[in-house]
């Protein structure tokens, strides 16, 4: 079942900016669905209007059957939004806060401790219990603040950046409670990142996104198998030693500045390996000094960058 879908949306600010042109999207019922594009592509947007914050100057969204638009107070009653700050009132104990967060969806109490249990204990929380709450750790803030939004019981929770500023202890352990949440509750996550890898760990589907509109859309695997040919990566020690390659290695093998990423060079064979041999011969003909060179799949990386223009630290 779709649990939402876009269609040709449009969103057109006051001020004359096109934040959507024409965007269409579908998310299916009960799995991970995670937004990736650049800074400016009209993410933050399209979550606004997805959560009833925006109305769209054309297009629609339907979300379980209903229209944004006209069912605004309907399809709030389905859905949670986890922000990146956090809106944990530090002042009431953890109980406390999960409590109070039943009451403004009119949970009835027995049912809002039925779900506090379970919630304490899916996410680990049970340690923290006699802590006060303006004691936690991000990370910790981060697992209370998405527990607060599983007590309504969403159909689709909305994830902002989950995990921005974690550690990878931190960050991994966000990946298992999101697919937790996607197993054991059934719940719909539709998570914006800039981490690639976090996506092609997570998802079951992807939307790249550019300038308001998608790009592509579909599994991890389909996104990879966009890029036919085999890439070559060759890696420095630095990133000074890599761009420095780049401009020897420009005309031979036709490079472009995309290519180049921090201490590795990586493009498409084009040639197949005639454009490693190549490669190789001049980086030993200039005696220059390398870690490797190899011949490998293409990334999820490598298709956002082709598809984007941009890596993914300049969209972080």
């Amino acid at each position: 079942m779709t649990a939402i879908l876009v269609k040709e949306l449009v969103k057109k600010y006051k001020n004359g900016v096109q934040a959507l042109n024409g965007l269409t999207l579908s998310v299916n019922e009960g799995e991970i669905f995670s937004l990736l594009g650049p800074n400016g592509a009209g993410k933050s947007t399209l979550i606004n209007v997805l959560t009833t914050y925006l109305s769209p100057t054309s297009g629609s969204v339907i979300m379980f059957g209903k229209n944004v638009v006209d069912e605004a107070a309907a399809i709030r009653t389905k859905i949670a939004c986890v922000a990146q700050r956090t809106s944990i009132d530090t002042h009431l104990s953890l109980t406390e806060n999960m409590m109070f967060q039943s009451k403004l969806y009119q949970v009835s109490k027995t049912e809002a401790q039925k779900r506090m249990k379970a919630l304490i204990s899916c996410f680990g929380l049970e340690r923290y219990l006699k802590y006060p709450v303006s004691s936690y750790s991000g990370g910790v803030k981060r697992r209370l603040d998405i527990a607060l939004n599983l007590m309504s019981n969403p159909k689709v929770l909305f994830l902002d950046e989950p995990t921005v500023g974690m550690d990878i202890g931190s960050r991994m352990a966000m990946w298992d409670m999101m697919k937790k949440i996607r197993n054991d509750f059934g719940t719909t996550i539709f998570l914006t990142t800039h981490y690639l890898e976090e996506a092609d760990q997570l998802s079951d589907t992807i939307c790249i996104m550019k300038n308001g509109k998608e790009i592509i859309q579909g599994s991890p695997n389909a996104l990879r198998e966009y890029l036919h040919q085999d890439m070559l990566k060759i890696s420095f020690s630095s990133n000074e030693e890599a761009k420095s390659c780049f401009e020897l290695l420009k005309s031979a093998i036709d490079l472009q500045e995309s290519d180049l990423r921090r201490n590795k060079i990586i493009t498409e064979l084009k040639n197949g390996h005639h454009d490693l041999e190549k490669a190789t011969r001049r980086l030993l003909e200039h005696s220059v000094s390398f870690l490797g060179i190899e011949i490998m799949q293409p990334t999820l990386e490598d298709v956002f960058i082709r598809l984007t223009g941009i890596d993914e630290k300049e969209a972080s």
